[in-house]
């Protein structure tokens, strides 16, 4: 291979030192990594400096050798953060914490009140949550319920969270809501205000059917709110399931919803 790709200098007190080449099949899209099985390959190559400028030199297979002296390197940059009881994963492309059951200030502001008793107007007033399980990575917010309110392990099966900004797949709708610059467990209350602090307009499309009994998740909550409820009927809501694949319909566990939310 020969390479004559040349890149501007490096300011900062920083020096390119290295690069690495990623290939795939001709048929893969360019934005994103191919997940077809086609053919992919990663070179590492090092760094000339001609004329001030660095160019990519020649290079080898990248190995996992490679990747792990980089990891380790690049993990020297991060300041060691004291994690709180409640968090589940810390990593630098994945958050994961729960949060017990809990009365909480709820925003109501629901775009078709028609039928509704207590939420029929905006209110603000405190109604029973189930425990969540939040799963933050990179632009993405996963929000589910638990079945009882305890630390969450690798084979609970998760449920569909009734806070209504929440879409069917899990993700937390933002809105004009800014998404926290970092995953870190000091961005925490910043992801459960969006959550826990904003306004419930309406129900996202497929919300409805994510509880059980009559008249959906807006007429349970006004339910609960006409009660003036102190505890949320978790037996109401449905199992989070896999939407697609061989596992279609199959309810999921915490430790699967963490795996897919790696892979997607």
């Amino acid at each position: 291979m020969t390479a004559s790709a040349s890149f501007e200098a490096t300011d900062g007190g920083l020096m390119l030192t290295n690069a690495i080449l990623l290939y795939r099949g001709e048929g893969a899209l360019s934005h994103a990594v191919s997940r077809s099985g086609g053919p992919t390959f990663a070179s590492m190559h090092a760094i000339d400096h001609t004329d001030g400028q660095p160019v990519i030199a020649a290079g080898t297979p990248l190995s996992r050798a490679h990747l792990r002296q980089w990891t380790a390197a690049l993990g020297q940059t991060a300041a060691p953060e004291i994690l709180p009881a409640n968090v589940l994963i810390a990593h630098p492309d994945m958050l994961a914490w729960w949060v017990p059951a809990a009365v909480r200030t709820s925003y109501f502001n629901l775009t078709s009140p028609k039928g509704l008793t207590a939420l029929a107007s905006q209110k603000v007033m405190p109604l029973p949550y189930p425990a969540h399980v939040f799963i933050a990575t990179r632009g993405r917010l996963g929000v589910y319920a638990l079945p009882t309110s305890e630390r969450p392990s690798a084979d609970t099966v998760i449920l569909h969270s009734p806070v209504l900004n929440v879409f069917i797949d899990g993700g937390l709708c933002w809105g004009n809501i800014a998404f926290p610059k970092s995953i870190t467990a000091a961005a925490i209350p910043e992801f459960e205000r969006a959550v826990f602090d904003s306004w419930s307009t309406h129900a996202n499309p497929g919300q409805e059917t994510t509880v059980t009994g009559k008249g959906g998740l807006v007429r349970l909550w006004d339910g609960l709110a006409a009660r003036k409820a102190t505890r949320f009927p978790t037996h109401r809501l449905k199992p989070f399931a896999a939407r697609s694949g061989g596992n279609a319909g199959k309810p999921m566990t915490f430790g699967e919803i963490v795996t897919r939310s790696v892979r997607s």
